[in-house]
């Protein structure tokens, strides 16, 4: 799995961060925007949080256009997401993962 931490927009002064990554045993982006809130005022409460089923955010560009109204997008973002994925071509579940998928989801996939 990869995680990266996008700095906010200065137009956004309510939102502490972003963060985008590959998650390889759900075979999906995914996106997440914490925003101040008075209970969480220095970390936040994650208030858009996407890709947490399997193949929900199928591409790089996905994550990115949920994250972008929030954040600073590095020029280079999309292409590190892209090669994330990439390494993980033919890595396989373990065993516990495996057990985990078939419970949550009724299947590997």
């Amino acid at each position: 799995m990869s995680r990266y931490e996008l700095k906010p927009r200065e137009d956004r002064p309510e939102i502490i961060k972003a963060v985008v990554g590959w998650d390889r045993p759900l075979q999906t982006f995914f996106a997440q925007v914490f925003t101040r809130t008075a209970d969480e005022p220095e970390e936040g409460e994650a208030t858009i949080w996407v890709g947490t089923e399997p193949g929900e955010l199928p591409t790089a560009e996905a994550a990115i256009a949920v994250v972008a109204p929030h954040a600073e997008i590095p020029a280079d973002l999309a292409a590190v997401l892209r090669a994330d994925m990439h390494e993980t071509v033919g890595v396989r579940d373990g065993a516990h993962q495996a057990e985990a998928k078939r419970r949550l989801f009724g299947s590997l996939h």
